[in-house]
């Protein structure tokens, strides 16, 4: 009789709202599904710039630029919100008609001397709660590749198989003076799951062997001499 063999469950990421949100905020979203509209429209190939010192190749090739965009899940604005920057972004102010917070201000001392001074932080609220399993926590960034000309949102990691309750964002708006009216579903996040045994590896610093420079070699002349084999080569080895 052959025995079966058991199959380790996949990870699973869980998002939960409170019963009276289901329907009302924008669910988070696989980031690979909302591939912002400029970056659809691009083309492959530039065909204008193809000539015999010029491959016209654009970045829609470059997979490591699009897999930073599809990677983990993008959370977006429960409901549009209305922010007005004034005094060279000194002053930030926002609004909405939604019945729950949505922005709330941070003293600027808690990051005095930050690369983004003098610019106020201010904090998005979301109002989702993510879990993971044992073992993983997740990284939330600023959605990756999609830089939307008016806020930043600050990294940070939390343990979300322990921390399970609502996470908020901390943010710097950096667009110009001016009302600026961000709607519903924008995405604020991108939320990127990972194994804390995976995220402190130990160290090697040394001099390259023999046989990891031919490899080295090979890999990127490779890579150069015909176009999308780092595709199938990086696709080939998940």
């Amino acid at each position: 009789m052959k025995l079966s063999l058991l199959k380790r469950p996949t990870p699973r990421i869980t998002f939960t709202c409170r019963p009276e949100d289901e329907g009302v905020i924008t669910p988070p979203v696989r980031a690979k599904t909302v591939l912002p509209e400029w970056f659809r429209k691009l083309p492959a190939v530039t065909e204008a710039k193809v000539s015999p010192t010029d491959s016209g190749l654009t970045v829609k090739r470059c997979m490591p630029f699009l897999d930073a965009m599809m990677a983990g899940w993008v959370i977006g604005l429960p409901a549009t919100v209305r922010m007005e920057i004034s005094d060279g972004g000194r002053t930030v102010n926002c609004g909405w008609d939604f019945d729950r917070t949505l922005v709330s201000n941070h003293a600027t001392h808690q990051v005095a001397g930050n690369p983004r001074d003098p610019l106020p932080p201010c904090k998005f609220h979301n109002y989702w709660t993510i879990r993971t399993p044992p073992g993983w926590s997740c990284l939330f960034v600023s959605p990756l590749n999609r830089p939307n000309g008016l806020f930043e949102v600050a990294a940070g990691v939390v343990d979300t198989d322990t921390y399970q309750s609502e996470i908020h964002f901390p943010f710097f708006a950096t667009g110009p003076d001016g009302l600026h009216v961000l709607e519903r579903g924008t995405p604020i996040v991108q939320v990127i799951p990972f194994r804390r045994e995976t995220s402190d590896l130990e160290g090697d610093i040394r001099t390259e062997t023999e046989e990891e420079q031919t490899t080295r070699r090979t890999i990127f002349r490779k890579t150069i001499a015909s176009e999308g084999w780092y595709r199938k080569f990086a696709r080939a080895q998940r």
